[in-house]
C-alpha cells in the first residue's frame, strides 16, 4: 500500500507545545538550556520555535 500524498500531517513543527514534556526537553537539549528556562521564553514570547530560539540565544 503506498502512501497517500493527499493526506497532511496536523502537526505544526513551527510551534512548541508547553505542556509537551518531550517537546519542551527536546528544545532544552538542543539549545543546552535548562527546561525551566525554555517554559519561560514560551511564557514570554510564546510558541513559535523561532521566536523561542532567538529568545535563548539572547538575539
Amino acid at each position: 500500500m503506498s502512501d497517500n500524498k493527499t493526506k497532511k500531517d496536523a502537526r505544526d513543527r513551527n510551534q512548541v507545545a508547553a505542556n509537551e514534556k518531550y517537546e519542551v526537553d527536546y528544545i532544552a537539549k538542543e539549545l543546552n538550556v535548562s527546561p525551566e528556562q525554555v517554559i519561560k521564553a514560551i511564557q514570554k514570547v510564546g510558541n513559535d520555535r523561532h521566536k523561542i530560539i532567538m529568545e535563548l540565544k539572547g538575539k
